[in-house]
């Protein structure tokens, strides 16, 4: 795999570009790899428009030369992303149904970062997840790298890691879903994507 250009971060549901995956990323990056082009939009609620944006975004950047990191819905956008374009993905605690998972949260929402941001989850949006959801099948497991751990209090791990079979997968034991350790997790997924410095 040849090292992306440009790289791709895309946040889960009620999160935003001030995570602390996407900030302490984001600091390695400019840190080691100042050259690649970095990108974490804040996505709206809707995920048709959502998609709208991250594809307008990459309609700019070079084919072939970008991969996508994601966490949480941000992982199922991630592998979305991927199957449409082919390019390398990075995905943590990724959610596999988030149709199912989110119809519980229809109605008003606090953003995490900032619990005076309120958004409406609509109930149309989860049709939205239904019509962009990609095969249930991974077109080429290889281009995935699947961080997933056992102690995610949100998300079923085993449900998760029969979704990425066959993609590189770290499996850790414990964690939570923010995976507040994941400084120690860090250089696995910066190797997968051709980054060490």
């Amino acid at each position: 795999m040849a090292t992306p250009s440009h790289l791709l971060y895309l946040h889960g549901f009620r999160s935003s570009p001030k995570s602390f995956k996407a900030q302490r990323l984001q600091a390695w990056m400019q840190q080691h790899q100042p050259g690649v082009h970095w990108w974490c939009p804040q996505l709206p609620p809707s995920p048709r428009e959502a998609m709208a944006l991250v594809e307008n975004g990459l309609a700019r950047w070079p084919a072939g030369g970008f991969a996508v990191v994601g966490s949480s819905l941000g992982g199922f956008y991630a592998t979305v992303v991927a199957e449409a374009h082919g390019c390398p993905a990075v995905v943590m605690n990724p959610a596999v149904d988030p149709a199912r998972d989110l119809a519980r949260y229809i109605g008003e929402q606090t953003a995490w970062h900032d619990p005076a941001e309120r958004f409406h989850f609509r109930p149309e949006f989860v049709d939205e997840l239904r019509a962009i959801a990609p095969p249930p099948r991974l077109s080429r497991p290889e281009r995935y790298f699947a961080l997933i751990a056992k102690g995610d209090e949100l998300l079923d791990w085993r449900e998760m890691s029969a979704r990425y079979q066959g993609a590189t997968m770290r499996l850790l034991e414990g964690s939570d879903h923010a995976l507040s350790d994941f400084d120690a997790h860090l250089p696995h997924l910066t190797h997968f994507l051709n980054l060490d410095p």
